[in-house]
């Protein structure tokens, strides 16, 4: 087997692996305000050997219109597609996109849900990649189906578990939105603006640098750190608008060497589309 990879991996790296049999590597390019944004980046240009898998199709489930804008996909039908692409148990997947991260993460997450370790992001994306001076291709990569056994990971709460745990210390909300929709501010994706009461503010761009890289481990457990004041991170519970940017934010910690936290895959999307939830607005209470 080739080398291994958990949570990131560069440019340089990935370039030295990419024809490696047992790698897989998914476009997860996309635009929350145009679907087919990312469908036809893909056809313009994306890695050699990389193959496409769409967030709302592909990463995602259906919407019921309470189960907020980006429900999780059915594991096992994830888990059959992923193998229709010749994804394995114990396959190399590298995910990328053009956004920091911030949908690739998405992919990250959900493997990791379902007990898959050798999952990484491309850190960079598709910029660091072209600026690492490697290629892009319109050549659409076919590799043999396999099969997938999925183990499924305790690493998702539902809505019940956060409305208990309101007002404990058996949880941490993290909150990965822009502080300003944090805030209640500019709230345009979904109908009530505001947090979850007691949720606190870490905007998942924090978590690159100004070339759309993570930072150095060294300083995102140190601002973690700084966040967590001594939490264990198992009870760490992150949320975003609708389950996507939260996973930046895990992979972000997990990056940090701060396991354990989980996701509240319908977050803000799903919370509010309950009328008798409670809702803050304003900084961080």
């Amino acid at each position: 087997m080739s080398a291994s990879y958990g949570t990131l991996i560069g440019a340089r790296e990935l370039a030295q692996q990419l024809d490696e049999a047992d790698w897989r590597v998914f476009d997860c390019r996309h635009d929350l305000t145009d679907p087919d944004f990312g469908r036809a980046a893909y056809a313009r240009g994306h890695l050699p050997r990389a193959q496409f898998l769409h967030l709302d199709e592909d990463l995602s489930g259906p919407m019921t219109g309470k189960n907020g804008r980006h429900p999780l996909p059915d594991p096992t039908e994830l888990a059959t597609r992923l193998a229709e692409l010749g994804v394995g148990n114990d396959t190399q997947v590298v995910a990328y996109d053009d956004a920091g991260g911030m949908f690739a993460a998405r992919l990250w997450w959900l493997m990791r849900w379902l007990g898959h370790r050798r999952v990484a992001v491309l850190d960079g994306g598709l910029v660091g990649w072209c600026e690492a001076g490697q290629a892009l291709t319109t050549v659409v990569p076919s590799f043999p189906p396999t099969t997938y056994e999925v183990s499924l990971k305790a690493i998702v709460v539902d809505a019940a578990f956060v409305e208990s745990h309101l007002h404990d210390d058996g949880m941490m909300l993290i909150d990965a939105r822009s502080p300003d929709r944090f805030r209640g501010d500019n709230e345009t994706l979904d109908p009530v603006g505001g947090h979850i009461p007691g949720a606190r503010n870490r905007f998942f761009r924090d978590n690159l640098t100004g070339h759309a890289s993570f930072k150095q481990a060294s300083i995102l457990r140190e601002e973690f750190g700084s966040l967590l004041k001594g939490q264990d991170p198992h009870r760490v519970v992150h949320q975003c608008g609708s389950g996507v940017t939260a996973c930046h934010n895990l992979l972000a910690m997990e990056s940090a060497g701060l396991s354990g936290s989980r996701l509240y895959a319908g977050s803000w999307s799903e919370w509010c589309a309950d009328p008798r939830r409670p809702v803050a607005t304003g900084p961080e209470d």
